[in-house]
């Protein structure tokens, strides 16, 4: 079966205009930061059809004339023509919000001739609706797809709170309809060529129950819920300097002692890490030190599928927080080991706080750059042929 992406243009191929929100001279036409190259590379390595869809008010009216739409859109197809980027099919639907037509986003009406008249069978459950309004989250929601939002009108975790404050006619939240709001169209082409990098990992034990989430491509966001506030407050590093969003929850046996929820929560996340990562292609996979304020910390990482830690620091005090600093190193070795990772950290200085949480900052920066991925050297960054 066929799989599509319906794309909207104005304000998703071409920059849409703030006041009129709507492109009336060539002189308007601004095409958005690599829109062109990313289609072509969707177009050139994936399999998709490409049909716009876009609402255009009161097109044929005095307001919109149709001879000037047609202009600009011809020298718009033009452009991507060029580039080897062409639409199998294009539709503009004419109505105003007010006439509350089943053709206007994000009713499907003109869709439904397309994709029930063209004599192809269409795998929409494995296409996407490409916008970046509300309708094209609830259009995609209609026709079965998965939507991506570029978040051309607000940072990616506004995008996503305004998704969760929107329902669909079933109640459900309107992000269950999003599989990737993204900041720009790389964002776009990476997830449709190498996949999505989210991974959950369930751990219960008599002693711990850990859930874990992660997005390797997220933003940064964290909730985290470990029993132990500075332990939290250092896995919150790890989300916010590793720029990946990250949920942890944890159930352990602090009645105990902190042992056990410590170790099990790093080999959760070092287990759901390893996963979110996948077959490792495209990734930079070595990763950086960093000062903070009296300290010096130093993480050097290679995602290289040997477990080994090298650990370097000294701390005096008992704990820092509720949290036992003998557990950092076992925290570390925890994580190194079920992520399949090899970790080489120092540190220097006096302030023990300070200390530990420039680790936590560095590994993160460390995980930054080692995961980053290059959809167009999509290699194993090994010559062993596996990592």
């Amino acid at each position: 079966m066929k799989k599509c992406l319906f794309i909207d243009r104005d304000g998703t191929l071409i920059v849409e205009p703030p006041v009129t929100e709507q492109v009336d001279s060539f002189e308007q036409v601004e095409f958005l930061p690599r829109v062109i190259q990313n289609l072509a590379f969707i177009r050139k390595k994936l399999d998709y059809d490409f049909v716009i869809v876009s609402n255009q008010d009161g097109l044929g009216t005095p307001d919109n004339p149709m001879d000037r739409f047609t202009a600009i859109n011809d020298l718009v197809m033009r452009v991507f023509h060029t580039e080897g980027v062409d639409f199998d099919e294009m539709y503009f639907d004419e109505h105003t919000p007010a006439d509350n037509h089943p053709n206007r986003k994000p009713g499907t009406g003109m869709l439904r001739k397309f994709i029930e008249g063209n004599g192809t069978e269409y795998d929409l459950a494995g296409s996407y609706v490409i916008g970046d309004r509300l309708t094209d989250i609830q259009l995609a929601h209609n026709l079965g797809c998965k939507g991506i939002l570029l978040a051309q009108n607000g940072s990616v975790d506004d995008c996503r709170e305004w998704l969760w404050e929107q329902h669909n006619s079933d109640g459900r939240a309107l992000i269950n309809d999003c599989a990737l709001i993204a900041e720009d169209w790389d964002a776009v082409a990476a997830f449709l060529f190498a996949g999505d990098r989210r991974a959950e990992v369930k751990r219960t034990t008599k002693e711990t129950d850990i859930r874990i989430e992660v997005d390797l491509d997220g933003t940064g966001r964290s909730e985290i819920h470990t029993g132990l506030g500075f332990f939290d407050h250092m896995l919150e590093q790890i989300a916010k300097h590793g720029q990946m969003d990250l949920t942890i929850e944890v159930k352990g046996d602090l009645h105990v002692d902190e042992h056990h929820t410590i170790e099990d929560t790093g080999i959760a996340l070092g287990e759901c890490i390893a996963k979110a990562l996948g077959d490792k292609r495209g990734i930079g996979r070595y990763g950086f030190c960093l000062p903070m304020d009296d300290c010096l910390c130093q993480v050097a990482l290679d995602f290289g599928g040997r477990a080994w830690l090298v650990w370097d620091a000294e701390f005096h005090r008992e704990k820092i927080g509720e949290m036992p600093t003998e557990m950092f190193l076992h925290f570390f070795k925890s994580f190194s080991d079920a992520a399949r990772i090899n970790l080489n950290i120092k540190a220097e200085g006096d302030n023990e706080h300070h200390k530990i949480e420039g680790i936590f900052k560095a590994l993160a920066r460390a995980l930054k750059m080692a995961k980053e991925r290059d959809i167009h050297h999509f290699e194993l960054p090994s010559s062993k042929g596996l990592l």
